[in-house]
């Protein structure tokens, strides 16, 4: 018989006895730890933990678990979540013109690596349409001309928060959507929208960032995940990596480089929200790996 399981994250202030009575309460529900990991900011004073777990008691309900948590997060004044770790988190992606981060994280969901459902694919263009029909994933255009007026901007992202409530999104993956979200809608998307940025943030923000390290003479380049806010390149920052470059490439080289790493940034960032690793720790974040 294979038990439900879960996954409970938490933050709350550092105080003595919080991984005791976490995992006493467990304990006295009938569940069974299968990983946990913890983290106090020293700084912020906040406590941080993940923990997956299997209830093993029958009569212990996924309601009657909730409820009786709630009871001791509420003494601890606990900012707490409990998933089904059996449950695939429905992921929503924006793209633009350029592709290749919406077709790794394609092929990762189709090849099983990424534990996802994903029911839409949203562009302000047509160019990836057909490769959306050949994942069998609905595409939805919804475009959004350059210099578009403010009244134009709202009814098109209106449009995009009615395909995320329909469809029951968690996550919004701006994967090279080369758009900037207005305040409103970030403020809609808060917690659960990821951006990839094509540059090892806090350098190079805005446009043609390989361009600006070319013009510098960066010896490495990066990119970026981070959490979408109204601050353009902001963001809490989730995941980054780099790759060496030298004075002979120019900025097409740094792109083409670049790409392969924005990918797998991306990848990384989205693995890791819907395997429920993230937690928001001010204007940064805690990542359990």
């Amino acid at each position: 018989m294979k038990h439900p399981e879960y996954i409970l994250t938490l933050s709350c202030i550092d105080q003595r006895g919080i991984v005791h009575r976490v995992s006493g309460f467990l304990s006295d529900h009938g569940c069974n730890i299968i990983d946990s990991a913890q983290f106090g900011d020293a700084q912020s004073q906040t406590f941080f933990m993940r923990v997956h777990f299997s209830s093993e008691d029958a009569t212990t309900t996924d309601v009657a678990l909730r409820s009786a948590f709630a009871e001791l997060a509420a003494t601890m004044q606990m900012n707490w979540q409990l998933h089904d770790a059996f449950k695939k988190p429905r992921v929503l992606l924006m793209v633009s013109k350029i592709g290749h981060c919406l077709n790794d994280l394609l092929f990762r969901y189709k090849s099983g690596l990424l534990p996802v459902e994903i029911p839409a694919i949203v562009s302000n263009h047509t160019d990836f349409y057909q490769l959306a029909a050949s994942y069998n994933i609905p595409f939805h255009h919804l475009p959004l001309a350059a210099g578009a007026s403010p009244e134009a901007k709202q009814q098109q992202e209106q449009r995009v928060l009615e395909l995320i409530s329909a469809n029951e999104v968690d996550l919004v993956v701006l994967a090279r959507y080369m758009q900037i979200l207005s305040p409103s809608m970030c403020e809609a998307l808060r917690g659960r929208a990821i951006n990839i940025h094509h540059s090892f943030l806090p350098s190079f923000k805005g446009a043609k960032p390989y361009y600006q390290a070319h013009e510098r003479g960066v010896k490495l380049i990066g990119a970026t995940a981070h959490f979408v806010t109204g601050d353009l390149d902001e963001g809490p920052i989730v995941e980054q990596d780099v790759e060496r470059v030298d004075h002979a490439m120019n900025p097409e080289t740094l792109t083409a480089i670049g790409r392969d790493v924005e990918c797998v940034v991306l990848a990384r960032a989205v693995k890791w929200f819907v395997e429920h690793r993230i937690l928001l720790n001010g204007h940064k974040t805690v990542v359990f790996k």
